[in-house]
Order: structure tokens, then sequence, then C-alpha cells
């Protein structure tokens, strides 16, 4: 049964309420908006969030997003501010930045970043000049928008030399980089992926910038959740800068990051202040915190084995369907997979899967102009599911992409999409505690 308006303010305020930021009040001062917030509390609670890029945080993160942090503007860095006020911001971005450098290994953390494109920004202005040439994997083939797009920052203002997976495989050729870099002799080579979803051989990556006289970054803003669970290896000891995000399997606030070695520290913290930011945004910082302290416990680690396992029964479930998963199947959280041999395209399917209830996103393929999806175990793991689950989550979509389905097959489907999550509610799944 849907979700009252109340009981979606019940749920989202599962953390401490006693700060004016409780959906209470909202109601009272605005309720056109809280009505807003609380149709997606029941969106979200209500279907299947298979996006690759979204997690549910935990309810200690949304207290810190909540808090009186969110009033305190502190431009600069701790002891540097160009505002008054700031020895607690202080105090919050310390913590963030200590807990960030424990967990992954690295010399220096920035956590001021506000998205995965302002890191990857700040990373190309510490160590790029306009038109220096940049090799990335092509954004027709699972590249970001910051690796070269020419709507993006990264397109109009340096030179991007596109590489691609083996269109036979969809495995990423390290030889063809290695021919790539050779032949242009790149400023800088990206290794990541929006889509990938094997793990990248980063000493290969190393290998071959050191080759050619390269700086490597790693684009982890998707594994970097599963490398703080120990399920993936680190980009830290190999790339001189590594851009993540905070939010995705890390399962923290929406925002960024940068982690590099000493001798870049000074390069890279001017690249994000005063280059490419004004005042670090406090509240997101402190949620920031929060979710390193959670993702440096054991129970975090056994959540991140748990999306891993997941993503597998999910990548088998699908082909045994007769989806086409690209490389036959995943390491990480991603499942990519084209639902051609089913009948409808990418496009089409998640116009489909939507009206199911059933979210997710489209994405590129190995060879091809056709469209992918690509599915992410992030989320539903959080909620408690685990690999049965996964095999039903295979069924639900496969019915709703048959060639034969009907609006009454969609509706069916979307009523079994309901009574699944109602049993596995957010913030009711996997323990966050020590």
């Amino acid at each position: 049964m849907p979700l009252t308006a109340a009981a979606a303010d019940a749920r989202v305020t599962a953390h401490p309420a006693g700060h004016p930021a409780d959906a209470g009040a909202l109601r009272r001062q605005d309720p056109e908006l809280a009505e807003v917030l609380a149709g997606e509390a029941r969106r979200q609670a209500e279907g299947l969030q298979l996006s690759a890029a979204e997690n549910f945080v935990s309810p200690a993160v949304l207290a810190a997003l909540g808090s009186a942090l969110a009033n305190k503007y502190a431009e600069g860095y701790p002891g540097a501010r160009h505002h008054g006020g700031c020895a607690l911001a202080d105090t919050a971005e310390r913590i963030a930045t200590d807990r960030a450098t424990a967990l992954f290994g690295a010399a220096h953390a920035n956590v001021q970043p506000h998205s995965g494109s302002a890191a990857v920004l700040a990373a190309y202005a510490a160590l790029l000049r306009p038109g220096d040439t940049v090799l990335a994997l092509a954004l027709t083939r699972g590249g970001h928008l910051t690796h070269g797009s020419p709507a993006n920052f990264s397109g109009r203002w340096f030179h991007f030399v596109p590489y691609g997976p083996d269109p036979a495989t969809g495995l990423i050729d390290c030889d063809r980089v290695r021919a790539l870099a050779r032949a242009h002799r790149p400023k800088a080579i990206v290794c990541g992926s929006i889509s990938y979803p094997r793990h990248l051989d980063y000493p290969a990556f190393r290998a071959i910038a050191d080759e050619t006289g390269a700086f490597l970054v790693a684009d982890a803003a998707h594994p970097i959740g599963l490398v703080a669970g120990g399920v993936a290896p680190s980009p830290v000891p190999y790339a001189d800068v590594v851009c993540a995000t905070t939010h995705k399997v890390l399962r923290g606030p929406r925002g960024g990051m940068l982690l590099c070695g000493t001798e870049l520290a000074a390069r890279v913290d001017r690249a994000v202040f005063p280059f490419t930011q004004g005042g670090a945004q406090m509240h997101t910082i402190a949620a920031k915190a929060v979710a390193f302290g959670e993702a440096a416990t054991r129970a975090y680690a056994g959540y991140a084995r748990r999306v891993v396992a997941n993503a597998r029964t999910l990548a088998a479930a699908l082909a045994d369907r007769g989806l086409a998963v690209v490389t036959g199947g995943t390491d990480t959280h991603l499942v990519t997979a084209d639902p051609a041999p089913l009948g409808p395209d990418g496009r089409e399917a998640r116009i489909r899967l939507a009206a199911a209830g059933i979210v997710l996103d489209t994405c590129a393929l190995p060879a091809g102009p056709g469209r992918g999806l690509r599915l992410g175990t992030a989320a539903v793991t959080t909620q408690g599911m685990g690999e049965p689950e996964m095999e039903r989550i295979a069924g639900l979509l496969t019915r709703a992409l048959d060639p034969a389905a009907d609006e009454t097959v969609s509706t069916r489907t979307r009523a079994a999409v309901r009574e699944l999550t109602a049993r596995f509610p957010p913030y009711q799944g996997v323990d966050q505690g020590p």
C-alpha cells in the first residue's frame, strides 16, 4: 500500500530531529514543498532504485546535512579561512580529511569539491594547461562528460584523444591505450568509466603513464566505495591524483573529493580554492566525515561484499533471461546489459521499466551506436536485499521488457515491485554500526 505523507515524513526523519531541519517544521512552514519531499520519499521507498550512482545515506549523514553548519561560510582551509567563527568548521573539515586519508591510505585529501565533476576540474587545473592533450575513455564507450565532451569544460579547454574497450569482449585493451599514448604523448591519462563493470588495471595504466611522461588521473567515482570496503583494487598507490564522489557505493552525501601525494597537495588545494570554487559547503563536509567514519567499520566491509555478490547474481540472472550482459558479468556494483535481444533498445527499455517502478539508467555499449542499461546494486543492498531478491528483480525486469507485455502486465509488475520493496524499506536494512 502506498505510504501516506505522514509515514513518508516519519521514514525520512528516522534520525535525531532535535534541530530546526525536521520535517514537521518544514510542513508547517512550507506545506507545498513538504509534500514534494514526502512524495520523493514515497517514490524511493516504493520503487526499485537500481541507478548505479545512487544509494540511501544513513540517518547520521542526513542529520549532518541538516545541521547548523549549513549556516557557516568558510572560504579557505582549516587555520587559513577568510571568515571568522570557523574554529568548529575547521575541526569538522580536519576530521573529514583525517578519516579520508586513513580510509584510503592517501597522503593528502581535499574534501571540498562540490561534486565529482568539480573534483575532476580541480585535478585538471592542478596538472594541465589549456590546450594540453589528455587520453581518456571515449564518451561513446563509457567515458564521463569530464573526459572530453565538447559540451563540457574538459572538451573546450583540452585536446582529448579517446580510447575504448575491445568491441568483442567489452574489456579495456591496455596495449591499445599504450599505443595511443606513445603516438600522442598526452600530458595526462585518465582511467575511469561510468559503466565499466570490471576492475581497472591501475598498475598497467601507471606503467603507460611513466613510459610516456604523463600524469595519471584516476576517476574513481564509481569504485571508490568498493575500495573503502576492501573489495576493489585501490588506485591511490598508482595515480598522481584520484578523483571521486562521496555518494554512490560510499553511501555519503552528494559531493566530491581528491586524493594525492604530498608533492601535489598544495597544487591540488589551490586548484580547488581559490581557482575553481569559493566557499566550502561545511554541512556537506561534516556529512562526508560521518560517511568516512561509517566506511571504516566492519559492517561497511560486509555491506561492500554483499553489493558485489548481489551484482554478480543479478548479472547472471539477467543473462539467463536473455539480456546480453557486457563482459559476461561484473567485478563491481555495476551491471551493463543490452536489452535488444528481448526487443527494446536501452532508451525504450528504461521507459518501460520506469512504468513498472524500476529505476535505472542507459549507457554506452562497447560496440555499435545502441544504448544499453546500467544497473547498480548499492541502494537495494543498503535496504537489506540479498541474492534471492536479485533473482526476483531479474524476473520482474524481464517481465516488464517482454514485447508481449501490455498495460495490465506493467500494472501487475508495478504491484510486485511494491510488494518486494515493502519488505525492505530504506533505513531498516544493513547495520551501519561498528
